[in-house]
């Protein structure tokens, strides 16, 4: 007898871990601004730039040393006038006002590093990527590009050198964005990013 009301005491308090968990993961979960992933084909809200080529959207990133396999999702702006972030912790972002990955410029992707508690994000482990890493983007036409790692960068959150991240010129390259260092919990976010650039090969 007391046995099972150990066991039941101990469910409920897994229970209640595992919720206050996901209500943080929640609260924590930023607003974004997600116009279109594998799962959603509207690209009315995509630029002109991009519109001549949706076989060229993105809809998977793949990086073999990290065991990521993640969808897309195109997000644009924020409120605050920051590029959004995905809208989940399984994803990442591409931002759909810059370059279509593989044309001229920096397209550049977003994801979490986690919910600041104990979710892990998509790009939890992106600080351990070694420079000459393979890089893979999947197009929405089947076709994979493949890009090689440069330079890894950390930068305090504001002061982030945007003029290189964002690039509209230049040879193709693609830049992975995602949070480090300590968790400011007066700013909902972390004090630091880490940013990986990448060249296009062939």
């Amino acid at each position: 007898m007391v046995r099972r009301i150990s066991a039941a005491i101990v469910a409920v308090i897994a229970v209640f871990v595992f919720s206050a968990t996901l209500v943080h993961a929640l609260l924590y979960s930023p607003d974004s601004e997600v116009v279109a992933s594998n799962n959603n084909k509207d690209t009315t809200s995509l630029s002109a730039t991009h519109a001549s080529a949706p076989d060229k959207y993105p809809v998977r990133l793949v990086i073999p040393s990290l065991d990521i396999d993640a969808d897309v999702q195109y997000v644009g702006i924020t409120a605050h006038g920051t590029m959004s972030v995905p809208n989940n912790f399984t994803d990442v972002g591409w931002y759909k006002y810059g370059p279509v990955p593989g044309s001229s410029g920096s397209a550049v992707m977003a994801g979490h590093v986690d919910n600041a508690l104990a979710l892990p994000g998509v790009f939890k482990h992106l600080q351990d990527i070694q420079k000459g890493a393979d890089v893979y983007v999947i197009e929405k036409n089947g076709e994979q590009l493949h890009f090689v790692v440069d330079e890894i960068d950390t930068y305090e959150a504001d002061n982030a050198p945007s003029g290189r991240i964002f690039q509209n010129v230049g040879p193709p390259s693609l830049n992975l964005v995602t949070c480090e260092g300590t968790w400011v919990q007066s700013e909902h976010q972390y004090d630091h990013r880490l940013v990986v650039y990448t060249h296009l090969v062939g």
